[in-house]
């Protein structure tokens, strides 16, 4: 019997009364070119190079804190455009996905970036043009709701459950060259500037990574033809009516209520960019030392991404649910290192200080420069083991690409309806120390809420039931693959 026969075995031991007579197929896996394209790990490394070229320059150009602009009240307002649009579109866009499919989701979601960072260049040829920017940052929510909840659906069903970690810090190692290659561009292009802000030519270089991204995913495979490494058939897409689906939100959220418990971690996962960006980078920096801090930052996040995916959270000498608790203790751990640190630095300016004519900006070649950047350094790790343990949690909880697109869909709900308050509130000028300990304060709560979920809910292999969304009766039955022993023909 394969590996993955016995995989499938425990899975669905004792999850049905009926489970002996059930079956679950188990299929060759093609070979040459084929073998390769259809390889579960080069689909996630595309979908990674999509996302590396649309969110990576959408963080790279945030990153610079104000977009690379000396004033960044008009980033401020597009980027809470940005998260109000996408936290209403992002509750539906899981439903959205299971009708139209993963491929034409991430395509529709992937044109908003272009459109984003192209009003940043119309702003720095037309000063007057602030409208413009917020307005696509309006347009941006609702295509980023549409391409990350394609993301994670993709991202947590293509991997065996004992891979997860390890996919996810593919694709979150790849997405973050983005930023890496973003910031080393802005970096190497204004390193002699004196304006405080990033040239016309950053913009465009931006803009043209970003239009190749658009087309990337018409390269990439049809989920429904996706087999995982263990043998098994990622479950089928269904592409049901759009009562059907809209239901499944709520037939979700009844048959996995413990989600909710995620919801306080999902609403904290955007929302410390803000002071990070624009209270930090954007407040003390030069724009070159600004473009370094960024590169440090995202280059992190890539090393962190991998420790605590592939080290901690796919660890196989221990079982996953003690793998689920040394995540959060880690995760918990570094939201007091940081913030500590951080706390010593926040209460040295205020936002009066920095945005005085005149202000002083640390430099590159300033002594106390190094310190400064270490931080940097250390909330990039932060970001990526957060986001890294979020996704993680969730792919504990099914295997379905349905399912995970309605999760997704509540993720990215929450994460930017956080993200939306926060950075009108910083357009609105909050002083920089509320918007620091209110950062600090709701990743503790997120982490605080998120532990009887872990307790109660992770398990050391996902239950048949969790494999699918319950079929909602009288309106079309979404039924559950049959599962059970059998040899490998």
């Amino acid at each position: 019997m394969s590996d993955g026969q016995a995989e499938i075995d425990k899975l669905g031991s004792g999850s049905s009364e009926d489970s002996g007579s059930q079956r679950a197929e188990i299929f060759d896996r093609p070979t040459g070119w084929r073998g390769f394209y259809y390889h579960p790990i080069t689909q996630i490394s595309l979908l990674g190079f999509v996302c590396f070229m649309c969110p990576g320059m959408f963080n790279a150009l945030g990153g610079l804190g104000g977009g690379g602009q000396v004033n960044p009240k008009d980033q401020a307002n597009a980027n809470a455009g940005v998260y109000s649009t996408f936290a209403f579109f992002g509750f539906f866009s899981g439903s959205i996905n299971n009708v139209i499919g993963p491929r034409k989701t991430l395509m529709f979601g992937t044109w908003g970036y272009s459109l984003y960072i192209a009003s940043f260049l119309a702003v720095n040829i037309h000063p007057g043009a602030g409208a413009f920017v917020v307005a696509s940052g309006a347009i941006l929510g609702v295509c980023a709701a549409f391409l990350w909840t394609a993301q994670g659906s993709l991202m947590m069903s293509y991997p065996t459950e004992a891979q997860k970690g390890m996919f996810i810090s593919i694709f979150w190692a790849i997405f973050n060259l983005g930023g890496v290659v973003g910031s080393a561009v802005a970096f190497g292009l204004n390193f002699k500037s004196t304006a405080n802000s990033v040239g016309n030519g950053t913009y465009i270089g931006f803009l043209i990574l970003t239009l190749i991204g658009v087309f990337l995913p018409l390269f990439m495979a049809d989920p429904d033809k996706m087999v995982r490494t263990d043998g098994t058939r990622v479950n089928l897409v269904r592409h049901p009516s759009w009562k059907t689906e809209f239901l499944s939100l709520f037939i979700a959220l009844k048959t996995d209520p413990w989600i909710i418990l995620l919801f306080p971690m999902f609403l904290a996962s955007n929302y410390f960019y803000t002071w990070q960006f624009n209270d930090y980078n954007g407040a003390l920096f030069t724009i070159r030392a600004r473009g370094l801090n960024n590169f440090m930052y995202w280059t992190s996040q890539i090393f962190g991404s991998i420790f605590i995916g592939y080290f901690v959270l796919d660890q196989q000498k221990v079982r996953r649910r003690v793998r689920a608790f040394y995540g959060w203790a880690l995760v918990f751990l570094m939201i007091f290192v940081v913030h500590v640190w951080a706390y010593f630095y926040q209460k040295t300016y205020t936002r009066t200080e920095e945005l005085a004519e005149g202000a002083y900006k640390i430099d590159i070649y300033d002594s106390n420069y190094a310190a400064h950047v270490w931080l940097m350094i250390f909330y990039g790790f932060l970001d990526s083991m957060w986001q890294t343990y979020a996704y993680w949690l969730m792919g504990a909880m099914s295997n379905d690409p349905a399912k995970l697109a309605v999760f997704t869909g509540f993720y990215k709900c929450m994460q930017s309806a956080g993200a939306a308050s926060v950075w009108a509130a910083d357009g609105a000028s909050a002083p920089y120390m509320n918007i620091f300990l209110s950062t600090w304060c709701l990743t503790v709560a997120g982490m605080i809420f998120a532990a009887p979920m872990v307790y109660l809910r992770v398990t050391d292999h996902t239950d048949i039931e969790d494999e699918v969304l319950m079929h909602i009766e009288g309106v079309e039955r979404i039924e559950p693959p049959l599962i059970t022993t059998t040899e490998k023909a």
